[in-house]
Order: C-alpha cells, then sequence, then structure tokens
C-alpha cells in the first residue's frame, strides 16, 4: 500500500497546478481582440487559467464597468480609461501599465486605392472613409488628428461613416461599404506585410501617441488568474505576439 501512495504521488503533484486554475474576465480593445485571442490561448496552455474574453470599444467598456459589469481586467486603446477608473476607485492603481503602442493604417481592401502616403485622401475618388466614432474610441481620435494634420478634415467630413469601434469601421472597409478606412494596423498587418489589398501605416508623427495601457479592476484585486494574465502580457512570448501585428512595445 505504501508503494502505491509514493507512486500517485507524482500524479497528484502533475495535476495540482490545474486544480488551483481559475477563470479572468477580460475586457480587450476592439484593436487588440485577434492578438489577444493567440495570447489567451497560450495563457490558458501554460497557466492553466481560462480567460473569458469581450472585445469592444474602450469608450463602451469605461461605462459598463461603472456600471457594475464584472470585468477584472481591462486591455485598453489608450491610458486615460484607465486612469479614470483609477480615479473612480474601479481599478488598481499600482497595476496599470503600457502593454503596447498601437500604430493606425489607411487601408482598402482592393490592390493600388492606397499608396504608401496616403495621397488618395487628397487626391479623392472614393465616396466613404470609414473611422471608429472619436467620442468613444482612441483610434477615432487619431485617425481625425491625421486627417486635420493633413489638411483634408473639413473635405472628408461627408464622406465619413463612422463605426461603434475599431472593428465595426474595420468591418465597413471589408464588406465594400466603404471603400476605405482608418484602421488598426493590426487589424490589416501579419509577420511584416498587409495581408491583403493596399494600405499606408501612418507615420506615427502624425497623432497622440496610441498609448495602449492594462489595469487591475477592482472585481479582480484578490483573483489570482487575473493578476497572472497582467504578468502573461509582460513576457517575451505575449511580446513577440503583438510585435507580429505591428505593435510598438
Amino acid at each position: 500500500m505504501k508503494n502505491l501512495i509514493l507512486l500517485a504521488m507524482p500524479l497528484l503533484m502533475t495535476f495540482a497546478p490545474s486544480a488551483q486554475a481559475g477563470e479572468v474576465q477580460l475586457a480587450v480593445a476592439a484593436n487588440f481582440a485577434v492578438p489577444m485571442q493567440k495570447i489567451a490561448a497560450a495563457f490558458e496552455l501554460s497557466t492553466g487559467h481560462k480567460v473569458l474574453l469581450s472585445s469592444g470599444a474602450t469608450g463602451k467598456f469605461y461605462a459598463q464597468i461603472s456600471q457594475g459589469a464584472p470585468f477584472e481586467v481591462l486591455l485598453a486603446a489608450d491610458d486615460e480609461t484607465p486612469r479614470r477608473l483609477v480615479r473612480d476607485g474601479l481599478a488598481i492603481a499600482a497595476s496599470q501599465f503600457t502593454y503596447a503602442q498601437g500604430r493606425l493604417a489607411l487601408w482598402s481592401p482592393k490592390q493600388g486605392v492606397v499608396d504608401n502616403t496616403g495621397a488618395v485622401l487628397k487626391t479623392g475618388g472614393f465616396n466613404h472613409l470609414a473611422i471608429a466614432n472619436p467620442k468613444v474610441a482612441p483610434y477615432g481620435v487619431a485617425a481625425t488628428e491625421v486627417m486635420i494634420a493633413m489638411g483634408v478634415y473639413t473635405s472628408m467630413l461627408p464622406k465619413l461613416v463612422q463605426g461603434e469601434s475599431i472593428a465595426q469601421a474595420y468591418q465597413f472597409v471589408s464588406t465594400g461599404n466603404a471603400e476605405l478606412g482608418f484602421v488598426a494596423l493590426s487589424q490589416v498587418y501579419e509577420h511584416g506585410r498587409m495581408r491583403s489589398g493596399s494600405g499606408w501605416v501612418v507615420p506615427a508623427q502624425l497623432h497622440t501617441p496610441i498609448k495602449q495601457d492594462a489595469v487591475l479592476l477592482l472585481r479582480g484585486r484578490d483573483n489570482p488568474a487575473a493578476s497572472a494574465l497582467l504578468g502573461y502580457l509582460k513576457t517575451d512570448a505575449a511580446r513577440a505576439v503583438m510585435a507580429s501585428y505591428g505593435y510598438a512595445p
């Protein structure tokens, strides 16, 4: 009997981590949804924890969290929303950090529509330009800043089609409801190149830096899975996924 107990001990040790595994309710900005799906899968394999992922506009998440939504971690598309949640007493100040810096792209699913300088915005030849709603989406703010910097904002106003989030702006373009649009680079870029169509990677100096911050929400402060996920975002494995989608560290 003693030998049987000794033989069983390694098996108990092997399965101990999964016995302690938990789950984390994650709210992630729409631009980061696809990379985060890959990161979450690797995190789950590494830790045994499960990630329950919801994606959407950062502004919408702020409203939902303020109204009691059960999220435990927020990966925002800006750095101001996590700060506001800290000021509101809904997030842990010491946990906030920049997990990635986003990049903006002007993109069309068709070849030859967008050149590598964005000159199409001045020459025209299209009816609709999609952007994310700047009232709730930081990528929409950045797109507006780019158009102002290029001196085309006023002429673009009649052509603008606004999506609630950067995901919806991308959907407008990918389905042909808009000929081109300002999207997150991560939505159209992978492994060093555009996946399809034609695009312009907008120079970072044309808009305010898109610093994307993560924060532990008050509901997640006692959840080891939530803290573990934030820690995993800082690993080389997670950063390699981010870089493959065009995010700057």
